[in-house]
């Protein structure tokens, strides 16, 4: 039901980034206003659409792109610094608080502009124009975007390109999907959704991705042609990234993390990187314990064991295929261990928790990025016996209403 505009006043700011107003009728939704300001909005079925700022707050600032009122991606650019990062971790300390989890939240770890070396990109047909972008806001709407100031500078010069690269791709229907990622060796670019019959369009892809100065391009999951290895550096080791694999976002963010995963573990000696990727941390750990590295991506365990090969002054490090979804690490498995880190997808690792909480390792290092399921596989853990020392967000997806985070347990 729509009603006329209402004057509202803004009470809190919701985890998904909008203003909330409380009213004889319920909360009200309402984005891209602040705690503590006055608006006009018309509202329509509990959601409100801000027609004027009566009364700003002092957290105000002017957002720094100019796609802000048209892109999905960051919601949160007119919050200052400071109680943007408040935010951030109140998300974490309200989602350990639904579990009834009281332990010692540290200010959150910041993200700089301009830092993200990953984006994943969506190319679509507009007539004869071609969009390049990130979708709107609960829309299918593509915002064709000139600037991100989140991305990596080297990225945002790479549109036009990317742009005149799909006019070679898009299928005859459907959409395609880029992921960008920088790395030592330039910009490694996976490119899914082409049109079945690129192959006959391969001298053109291949004098794109020279022009370009691309480290390597792959198309539906073929590499089409390598320039450079697309190197990441992960402690004193060089590793190849598969295409479109996972990478945390940004270099300083996965250099905080497992800054703090080092030190949750420091002094044991057999360590468990349970959904380790291509070995983000069971390289850095292999430098002082030996690390058993379990991964159900068969192309990111290839990329670890390649990079081990390249490799020389490690402590002993072995690898396992393993879906620890289905086949989690049991207790007996578990007992060869003095350390376990894991860093699960969104939907966290609830089995792999409770096999935990029966375990004795000693130190365990829980690393997520949603923290609803970071919350309730801390609870799983507590009611195993061990104990909280500290919880510390990290910020690496800026402006977004995403936050990383680290809990470091001892039994």
């Amino acid at each position: 039901m729509t009603q006329d505009a209402q004057t509202l006043t803004i009470s809190t700011l919701g985890h998904r980034g909008d203003g909330i107003a409380e009213t004889p009728a319920g909360s009200l939704f309402v984005p891209g206003s602040l705690p503590g300001e006055t608006v006009r909005a018309k509202v329509d079925k509990g959601r409100a659409t801000v027609l004027e700022l009566l009364e700003a707050s002092a957290d105000r600032v002017t957002p720094i792109c100019r796609h802000i009122d048209e892109c999905g991606g960051c919601t949160v650019q007119h919050l200052a610094t400071a109680p943007y990062l408040d935010w951030k971790r109140d998300m974490v300390v309200k989602a350990l608080a639904t579990h009834a989890i009281e332990a010692p939240v540290a200010p959150t770890i910041a993200s700089a502009p301009h830092s993200r070396r990953r984006a994943v990109l969506t190319a679509t047909r507009a007539g004869r124009a071609i969009l390049l972008g990130y979708h709107q806001k609960a829309s299918h709407k593509l915002t064709d975007i000139r600037e991100c100031p989140v991305l990596m500078p080297e990225i945002v010069r790479l549109l036009p390109g990317l742009r005149k690269l799909s006019s070679e791709l898009m299928p005859k229907k459907g959409d395609l999907r880029f992921t960008v990622l920088m790395t030592g060796g330039g910009a490694d670019v996976a490119v899914e959704g082409a049109a079945r019959d690129f192959e006959r369009r391969l001298p053109a892809l291949s004098q794109a991705t020279m022009e370009l100065d691309l480290a390597r391009l792959s198309v539906n999951g073929e590499v089409v042609l390598e320039i450079r290895p697309p190197q990441l550096t992960m402690g004193k080791t060089a590793v190849v990234a598969p295409p479109a694999g996972f990478t945390q976002a940004t270099q300083e963010a996965e250099e905080a993390l497992a800054g703090l995963v080092l030190d949750g573990l420091q002094g044991c000696r057999s360590v468990a990187d349970l959904f380790c990727g291509s070995g983000t941390f069971a390289l850095r750990l292999a430098m002082a314990a030996n690390v058993h590295a379990v991964e159900g991506d068969a192309a990111a365990v290839k990329s670890l064991v390649q990079a081990l090969n390249r490799t020389q002054g490690l402590k002993k490090v072995t690898t396992e295929r393993r879906d620890l979804f289905r086949r989690p690490l049991m207790a007996a498995e578990l007992a060869a261990f003095d350390g376990v880190v894991f860093d699960p997808p969104r939907a966290g690792a609830s089995t792999q928790a409770e096999q935990l909480a029966l375990s004795g390792v000693k130190r365990i290092v829980a690393v997520s990025c949603n923290p609803a399921t970071l919350a309730r596989d801390l609870r799983i853990l507590l009611d195993g016996g061990y104990r909280i020392r500290e919880v510390t967000p990290v910020d690496q997806f800026l402006y977004s209403t995403h936050v990383e985070a680290v809990a470091i347990l001892k039994k």
